[in-house]
């Protein structure tokens, strides 16, 4: 491919070890698909396994010689950025709220769910900076508003880190599993807060929304609305219980890809060509898909910024010394979000916040009555009437204690971090949505004296 284009592939692979089904068949038949295609950035996501990661990094190092795994909580954050450009530089940022302690099934705290990103040089662009991230998975888009906090705060901390991208003069592409259909809230925030636009949109515009007494065909779904998850066509989600939106739309787009310019001027442009939802097929010889998402591919163009300007005949020798100038120029005609919006994930995230005391108090409650009932147990076996009871009062303790211990730190630990982070993002919505109604209020004030 030409230094002119640019092709980008995002994938959750489903590789939990022990959980997924067909694991290691399903990352070989994704690693030999991957090392025949022509992919300038590969994005993946549930690739927890690290002997899995070597795989696929050993079927596309001949085209993608550059790669990175990257850590985060107890499990890993099973997120991985293979490049065709050589790595300036790499980082993960952990989400604050990532689910609770105590949700063992979820799993989302142990995992630590983050957005990860590298630096590279592009040959025209210059320094392109890729996010890779899974949102929270839990709490979906419909349900009590409580249970939308935690995704709401990784929406925020994610669409401040691409805008602080592009402030700093760089080209941003993000890419991953949001886990949140596009007129979701969270989506909102990461379009107009950090800027960015999605792919799909951009090479799909128009598309009108298919009406409840005549959705679209699973095929014509997945072609038409980019659905990547919960479709009918995939193995996994065949025949699984759907929400309305869901059925409406045949499934869901969960995975997006989406960039945004740099605030620099005169930069050249990054526009998509074309966005498609790939691996939607069964794993050649077997009966099951390759995950239970199917991937996203897009394909960028490089052009110049105006008829002034031209694009180098030959790939230039980029400068891979890093900018820490920030440049905070902001495009006038670029949106933010509103304070509505603002308003709207403030309900949210308030409800969850007085969730979240409500449970620790009711968490330090169940401590205290573990700790009576020890106590009581401790006093009451000096008076056992028979040996044979000593076993039971032993289990009983161990039982008591370990659920002690864990509600103490679920509620006092944990309770406390979870509302502090809470604490934190509220006061700092606040104080942007009051930044905001002041830029209304001064321009209201500027039109009418003009």
């Amino acid at each position: 491919m030409s230094e002119t284009r640019l092709r980008l592939l995002t994938l959750n692979c489903w590789g939990l070890k022990y959980v997924s089904k067909h694991r290691r068949e399903r990352v070989n038949a994704i690693a030999n698909a991957l090392a025949t295609a022509d992919h300038d950035i590969i994005a993946l996501q549930e690739l927890w396994v690290f002997a899995d990661y070597e795989y696929v990094r050993d079927a596309v190092g001949k085209r993608l010689p550059y790669s990175k795994f990257f850590y985060s909580g107890a499990l890993g954050a099973g997120l991985v950025i293979f490049s065709r450009f050589p790595i300036l530089a790499a980082t993960i940022h952990p989400y604050s709220l990532n689910g609770s302690p105590i949700d063992v099934a979820a799993g989302d705290w142990f995992v630590g769910k983050a957005a990860a990103s590298i630096l590279f040089v592009h040959p025209v662009l210059g320094h392109v900076q890729i996010y890779n991230t899974h949102l929270f998975a839990k709490g979906g888009d419909e349900g009590p508003e409580y249970q939308k906090a935690h995704r709401l705060v990784n929406a925020w901390e994610f669409a401040k880190l691409a805008r602080q991208s592009a402030e700093m003069g760089r080209y941003v592409i993000a890419a991953g599993d949001f886990n949140s259909v596009p007129i979701s809230l969270p989506m909102s925030i990461i379009r107009d807060h950090a800027g960015l636009t999605d792919a799909w949109v951009a090479t799909h515009p128009n598309t009108p929304d298919p009406s409840h007494a005549s959705p679209p065909t699973p095929q014509d779904a997945i072609n038409t609305h980019g659905i990547t998850a919960d479709s009918p066509l995939n193995s996994y989600s065949a025949g699984k219980p759907l929400e309305p939106l869901a059925r409406r739309f045949q499934g869901k787009r969960l995975d997006y890809v989406f960039f945004r310019q740099p605030t620099r001027q005169g930069a050249p442009i990054l526009r998509p060509l074309d966005t498609r939802v790939v691996l939607t097929e069964r794993v050649p010889g077997a009966p099951f898909s390759f995950s239970d998402h199917f991937g996203l591919e897009a394909t960028f163009e490089i052009e110049a910024s105006g008829p002034e300007s031209a694009l180098p005949h030959s790939p230039r020798s980029p400068s891979y010394a890093l900018s820490s100038t920030a440049n905070p120029a902001h495009p006038t005609s670029a949106k933010d979000i509103s304070p509505e919006a603002i308003t709207q994930t403030l309900t949210s995230l308030t409800a969850r916040y007085r969730y979240a005391q409500s449970q620790g108090r009711t968490q330090l409650s169940i401590f205290a009555v573990c700790i009576v009932l020890l106590l009581a147990i401790i006093v009451g076996s000096a008076w056992l009437p028979r040996s044979w009871i000593n076993p039971i009062f032993l289990v009983v303790t161990v039982g008591l204690a370990w659920l002690a211990t864990t509600m103490l730190y679920v509620g006092f630990v944990y309770g406390n971090w979870e509302v502090n982070a809470l604490t934190n993002v509220i006061e700092e919505l606040e104080l942007y949505r009051g930044m905001l109604e002041e830029e209304r209020r001064s321009v209201g004030r500027s039109s009418r004296s003009s």
